[in-house]
Formats: C-alpha cells, sequence, structure tokens
C-alpha cells in the first residue's frame, strides 16, 4: 500500500486554491446551445443552459476558443484575441454569461492560442502587404524557400494535421513569394515567440480577460512555443531522432517557462490569482516543468486517453501522475475526454483503444447486433462502452485532484461517425484525403430535447449532422429517467463534493489483478471491477455504484463508493 502526501506547497490545506480538485466541465462553444437558430451554438445558448450546468453540480467551465475565426480549425484558429466571434455573440453577452456562472459559483476557464494566429488576423494580412524583409514579417516565421528558384518548402517537415508545415504565399508584386510555417493548419501561421511584440500582446491579452473577471487559462500547445529555427534546418528524419529533452529545435524547449514566468507575474497579479493549465504533450517526465508553481501551476494528464480500460494501466497511469504531482507541488488532473479524442464510451467499446484512433466502427445493425464491416472494421459494443465509460468515470471522480468532463458524456453519447464528407469540418480530414476521419465525431452539437428541430439545440438545424439514436440521449429523455447516465452523474457530483477530503490516496489490496481499490483520508472508499467476475465486498455501505449490483458485490466494470469508514481511514496512524 502506498500512499501520497498532501499537496499545498503555498497555501495551507484548510484554503485550498479552487482548481485543485474541481470538477471542470468542458463546453465547446459552437456545439453546446444555439440562442439564436442559426445553427451554431453561442454565448447566449451557454447562458440559457446555466441552470442545467449547476445542477449538473460541476465547479467550472472551461470554454474553448469563442473569439472571431475563420474556422478552419474548430476556433483554434484566432484572428482577435480580445473580442468574441459575432456567429457567437459579443463581449456584453460574455460579460452576461460570465457573471450568470459566477452568480452559480461555476469558475470560468477560457482557452488561449499561443502558438499561433489566424491567417486572418491583423498582424498576419500586415505581413502579407509588407512583403519580404518587413518587420511585420518578423511576428511570423517566413523563410525563403529551397531549389534554385525557392519553390520548394524550406524543410521537408510535415503538419500535424497532415502535408507540408510550410505554406508559400504571393509577395505584393504577385510574384511567387517566401514560405511561413504552420505547425497545425494552413490557416494558423506559428508565431515568432523571440519577438517582443508577440510577448507584450499575449500579456495584453491575458489582462483583457482577468480584468473581466474569468478565472483561468486553459493553454493550447503550451509546448511548442518557442523554436531554434538555426540554420541549416534539420530534415524531418533528423528531427525525429533529436532528444526531447528541453533542446529539442520545436518541442518542449526550456526556454518555453521564461514565457509562462512572465505569465505567472501576471496571473499573481491579481486576488484571487488566476490560474492555468498546461496542454503540453510531452513526455511524462517533463510535465512537472508546466505544472510548478512558477510556471502556468498545472498540467493535463493525457495518459488515460491512450489506455486501456484495464486495471494495470490505470494503476500505473494513477501513481505515475500522482507521483509527478507531488513533485511540481500540483494537483493532477484526469480526463477521459475532449474535443480532440473519440469519446470515451466509444473508445471502451471497441475491441482496444488502439482501434478508436481511425474513428471507424459499425454501425448499430437491427436487433442490436454488432458485425464487422467485409472483416476489416473493429466491433463497437456500445452497452460495454457505456458501462465501462460509467465505471471510469465514477473511479477518476473519487481520485484527489482536478476531474475534467467534456460536455455530452453526462448523456453517455458515443463518437457520431454517421458524418458525410460533404458534412466534415476537421482539417485532418481534408488535409489527409480522408485517411484520418479526424474529430467531427466528438463535436456534434448537443441533445437537448428528444423531438423537434435539431433535438432542442437550436431553432433551425445544427452545424454538423445529429444521427437519429441521439434522441434518446436527449437531456429532457434522460431527465425523466432516475436511471440514466445524467441523473448518475448528478448523484456522483453531488456526493463528491461531500466526500472530497484532502489530497492522498491509499491503495488498497483486493486480492485480485482486475480490480483496483483506494481509500481517501476520512476512509471513503472507491472500489473498480475491471474484469467480468463479480468481486464480493466483505464490508461497507455502498453509497453509489456505476451499475447495477448487489450490495455484498462489485459487478463486473463497475465501481462502487463506499461511505467513509473512519477506522479505515487512509489518514490512520
Amino acid at each position: 500500500m502506498t500512499n501520497t502526501p498532501d499537496l499545498d506547497p503555498r497555501r495551507g490545506s484548510d484554503a485550498a486554491p479552487w482548481w485543485r480538485q474541481a470538477v471542470v466541465y468542458q463546453i465547446y462553444p459552437r456545439s453546446f446551445a444555439d440562442a439564436n437558430g442559426d445553427g451554431i451554438g453561442d454565448l447566449p445558448g451557454i447562458t440559457s443552459r446555466i441552470d442545467y450546468l449547476s445542477e449538473l453540480g460541476i465547479d467550472a467551465v472551461w470554454l474553448s476558443p469563442f473569439y472571431p475565426s475563420a474556422l478552419a480549425d474548430g476556433g483554434y484558429d484566432v484572428a482577435d484575441y480580445r473580442d468574441v466571434d459575432p456567429r457567437l455573440g459579443s463581449l456584453e453577452d460574455f460579460d452576461r454569461m460570465l457573471a450568470a456562472l459566477h452568480e452559480h459559483g461555476i469558475k470560468v476557464v477560457v482557452d488561449i492560442v499561443p502558438n499561433h494566429t489566424s491567417d486572418q488576423h491583423v498582424w498576419f494580412q500586415e505581413a502579407l502587404a509588407a512583403g519580404r524583409g518587413s518587420a511585420a514579417r518578423e511576428r511570423y516565421i517566413f523563410r525563403e524557400g529551397s531549389g534554385p528558384d525557392g519553390a520548394e518548402p524550406p524543410t521537408d517537415w510535415l503538419s500535424v494535421f497532415g502535408g507540408s508545415a510550410w505554406e508559400r504565399v504571393t509577395e505584393p508584386d504577385g510574384s511567387p513569394g517566401q514560405w511561413y510555417l504552420h505547425n497545425f493548419a494552413k490557416e494558423q501561421p506559428d508565431l515568432d515567440w523571440d519577438h517582443p511584440e508577440v510577448h507584450e500582446d499575449f500579456l495584453t491579452t491575458l489582462r483583457f480577460w482577468s480584468d473581466r473577471g474569468v478565472d483561468g487559462f486553459r493553454i493550447d500547445v503550451a509546448h511548442m512555443l518557442t523554436k531554434d529555427l538555426t540554420e541549416p534546418l534539420p530534415s524531418r528524419d533528423e528531427l525525429a531522432v533529436i532528444p526531447q529533452d528541453g533542446n529539442h529545435p520545436l518541442i518542449d524547449r526550456d526556454d518555453v517557462h521564461e514565457i509562462y514566468a512572465e505569465w505567472r507575474t501576471v496571473f499573481d497579479s491579481y486576488d484571487p490569482p488566476r490560474t492555468a493549465v498546461a496542454e503540453a504533450w510531452v513526455h511524462p517526465t517533463r510535465i512537472h516543468l508546466y505544472a510548478r508553481p512558477e510556471s502556468l501551476g498545472q498540467a493535463f494528464n493525457f495518459d488515460l486517453l491512450v489506455a486501456d480500460f484495464d486495471a494495470g494501466q490505470f494503476r500505473r497511469i494513477i501513481s505515475d501522475n500522482l507521483a509527478l504531482a507531488a513533485q511540481s507541488g500540483s494537483s493532477s488532473t484526469w480526463v477521459l475526454s475532449n474535443h480532440d479524442v473519440v469519446r470515451h464510451a466509444t473508445r471502451y467499446g471497441l475491441p482496444n483503444t488502439a482501434d478508436a484512433d481511425g474513428r471507424r466502427h459499425d454501425d448499430e445493425r437491427p436487433g442490436g447486433a454488432w458485425l464487422l464491416s467485409g472483416g476489416k472494421r473493429p466491433v463497437l459494443d456500445r452497452a460495454k462502452g457505456q458501462r465501462r465509460a460509467t465505471a471510469a468515470t465514477l473511479f477518476l471522480l473519487g481520485l484527489p485532484g482536478s476531474t475534467y468532463l467534456y460536455q455530452g458524456e453526462e448523456l453517455g453519447l458515443h463518437e457520431v461517425v454517421e458524418i458525410e464528407a460533404s458534412a466534415r469540418q476537421d482539417p485532418t480530414f481534408f488535409r489527409t484525403a480522408g485517411a484520418e476521419i479526424g474529430r467531427d465525431g466528438c463535436r456534434v452539437p448537443l441533445p437537448w430535447h428528444a423531438d423537434g428541430a435539431a433535438f432542442g439545440f437550436g431553432a433551425d438545424g445544427s452545424h454538423l449532422p445529429q444521427p437519429d439514436w441521439f434522441g434518446r440521449h436527449a437531456v429532457d429523455a434522460e431527465e425523466a429517467d432516475p436511471h440514466s447516465t445524467l441523473a448518475l452523474y448528478r448523484r456522483a457530483l453531488r456526493l463528491r463534493h461531500e466526500l472530497q477530503t484532502g489530497e492522498r490516496l491509499e491503495w488498497l489490496e483486493t486480492g485480485r489483478a482486475d480490480v483496483l481499490a483506494f481509500a481517501r483520508p476520512n476512509g471513503w472508499r472507491v472500489v473498480t471491477n475491471f474484469g467480468v467476475a463479480p468481486y464480493p465486498l466483505d464490508e461497507g455501505e455502498v453509497v453509489l455504484t456505476s451499475g447495477e449490483t448487489p450490495a455484498e458485490v462489485v459487478a463486473g466494470e463497475t465501481t462502487v463508493w463506499l461511505a467513509p469508514d473512519l477506522s479505515r481511514s487512509a489518514d490512520r496512524e
């Protein structure tokens, strides 16, 4: 049995910052609720659903980008960091939404996208108009092409979304011009963080939203801002073998934390200090650098996004990340779904997690049978996936640290695969010619009503098509069912607020490799059966279960919470 220490280096445990053990609900604004009926979710739509969020029992919402954008990448191509996309509302709408959320005791975290701007950003438009050698181009990463006439990209680097990481521009005189770096879509030119104006502009942005009252920031691709582009630039093959130890030319460089030290000064100038969480896909031994108090303060743990529903994998990941949290002085973050990955109800219903990468699986067939298509596609077992998903969620909600939920998982939504090519929006789909189907399936607008237009999302349609099966997962349908996934989430979050205590965990022996159990400081115990054979409970009062299970056992693929038992407290001497 192991213990993790109480973690709160800056304050006493009685005054722990709100984010250390918060339940944060991610809202993808364009797909949450549509107030004006144009098929796109908006800020007034969020405001109209605050009672729903409050009843769910969350502590905070994280808003994916709502800024002006051409939507080349779902809003992560930002044209103006200090305004609201007119299709989503106005700054006044943002202020009303923020005030209403705060009135309900819900904190607000907003997305900041600092690695790149939109190609529609005023800076990039200035750079295009100014031409070679201009000061305006120094804010971005422009290079001459290779080859005798500069017609080839400067390097053979690939974009995350497929295709070249370089795009050639046409100069003001109409001639073929320089190339700019875009690690993502071509509409997302990378900024040059060696430029002082880039630093100052983002400090202004952080103050702008902090002054309006936001409580924190989620930092997109926090590990990619700084770059060493000293000539000669390495090839793709050379990049692949360079260690990512803080000196890699493009990824997870040590000097990125000089930026975050500047940001921390801004965050700490407010009372209470603004919080931040890093999206940093880096080696586990380096994630603590982003979570340090002098840096961003917290970092996402993504390990469970690629793990199977397996007791051994879960225990290793949780133990490792609690140790990393102790190393940084932060608290860990737990997440199973977000706007970039296949929903975990679907991942867990496939033969293994790797099958979810292609986001391709059979649709439900008459009679509930699940069949392979020509023997090539994996079988999706929806019932198993949902059973495992709720068990995993209850397991996470019992852990010390903050838990991030993604909109719609509380309804038991699966990934939507039945989207025609003509309706797709994700740049990954187009840049790979459909070889990678992209992320649209987890971004389909939510169903609020079982009947009616767009299942209550808006008055007339939705920007991504909703499947017919969404109706049985609609909010009003689940609110009428005391055994629904929504009802379970509400009970779990309400009970978690009553039981959550300290930041310690003690693993308990179960005698089975497929069953995990742990205790929290007040004796609250969580038991998850990752197998299929029932696991007998010798004692304890079951106060919550993720599935139908007799009081004396934990059924297969099920989590139970046991009432606090001080005699088995993890704090006992």
